[in-house]
């Protein structure tokens, strides 16, 4: 790098996937927030999927937007090109840095290379997955922690975890909570939280709401228990509504067949971005009982979207819901008497929502942004 030029970092976001989960949720935000601050401390190119091209070049005008071939759409064509085209690609753009923002990072890059790990709970909570997710994405850590100038986490609670767990360097570890955007997830109208209970066919029915993926760590099943306990007996019981991604739970649909025929149980699959509001700031409660989260970029979606949130304090969690959400266990009986607690008590729902909704004006992807472009440059010096 030449000496008084800011450090050109080359972004892999090829990783994101069609559906904008997790990881689209944050390199979306992060690009957006980069589109902001861009040349004030860093010059930038980014590769992607030939489906999102345009959305970055649109995003970030005064950055490089490469297309990807178009092999790397299925994940072991991408991985074999990141260990071999994206190192070309590194060079041929000139690339000081080379941030991989998934786990995963070439062995030989050719140039610095920055990592985001996005949790530790395939090592804390090994249970929750198969045996070859598990078995990959540990040795992704491993390697990333390894190979790695910088390691980005998204929490205190997955820096900790890493060096307790595997001996992490503090040193080369930097923490960049997420952020919300606030257009896309804000307190909704009245139109559009009916917009969203007529598409649901809910009606004039309240309910709790659960969005996300599908995975056992996220304590789907305990949910949808935890709250027929609690709504079996009400004369007017609220539905559970459990959207987001079809994932890998099979004990979902065991505690599915449990559920009295009298209660609703809504599962209508992703819903459109634009309904996230209506449906997350439309519910009595949103119920979030993750077994652990490197960052719960769900629960600060929720409260953004001024709901009154149900949640656990494992790892993260209380990094990011703090005083402003409700907190219960991961066991069904312990979720009934929390969230039958604040289904009782409107006051202390609309006090939480409140609450929740100016605490996520403090996580902003123009903090997230400022902490990824420091330690860009620390990686490029």
């Amino acid at each position: 790098m030449t000496a008084g030029r800011p450090p050109r970092v080359l972004i892999d976001a090829t990783s994101v996937p069609a559906d904008r989960g997790g990881v689209g949720r944050y390199v979306d935000g992060l690009l957006g927030a980069l589109g902001k601050v861009i040349g004030s401390g860093v010059e930038l190119a980014v590769v992607a999927l030939r489906t999102d091209v345009e959305r970055y070049t649109r995003m970030l005008p005064a950055a490089e937007v490469i297309a990807a071939p178009a092999a790397v759409a299925h994940r072991p064509a991408r991985l074999a090109w990141e260990q071999t085209g994206l190192p070309l690609l590194a060079q041929q753009v000139g690339a000081d840095v080379l941030h991989s923002p998934f786990y995963t990072c070439p062995l030989r890059a050719g140039c610095p290379v920055t990592v985001t790990v996005h949790d530790a709970t395939f090592f804390t909570e090994p249970e929750h997955y198969d045996k070859s997710r598990r078995t990959f994405f540990r040795s992704a850590i491993k390697t990333s922690l390894r190979r790695a100038d910088r390691v980005i986490v998204p929490s205190k609670a997955t820096r900790d975890e890493l060096i307790r767990l595997l001996d992490a360097d503090p040193t080369r570890i930097d923490v960049a909570y997420h952020g919300v955007d606030p257009n896309a997830f804000h307190a909704p109208t009245d139109e559009e939280k009916a917009r969203v209970r007529a598409r649901l066919g809910l009606g004039n029915t309240g309910y709790v709401a659960f969005l996300g993926a599908k995975e056992p760590r996220k304590n789907v099943p305990n949910l949808i228990r935890g709250w027929a306990l609690a709504v079996k007996d009400r004369p007017n019981p609220p539905a559970l509504v459990v959207a987001g991604g079809q994932g890998h739970d099979d004990d979902i649909d065991r505690a599915v067949a449990e559920v009295p025929a009298h209660l609703r149980l809504l599962r209508p699959g992703y819903l459109r971005y634009a309904d996230l509001p209506g449906f997350l700031g439309g519910a009595l409660v949103a119920a979030y009982p993750s077994y652990g989260e490197g960052f719960g970029l769900p629960i600060l979606e929720a409260m953004a979207c001024a709901a009154p949130v149900l949640t656990t304090p494992r790892l993260s969690l209380p990094e990011v819901g703090g005083d402003a959400v409700a907190y219960t266990s991961e066991d069904p009986a312990e979720i009934a008497t929390d969230l039958a607690a604040l289904l009782d008590d409107e006051s202390r729902r609309l006090a939480l929502a409140k609450a929740g909704f100016d605490r996520a004006k403090e996580f902003t992807w123009e903090s997230s942004a400022e902490v990824h472009i420091a330690a860009w440059t620390r990686a490029a010096a």
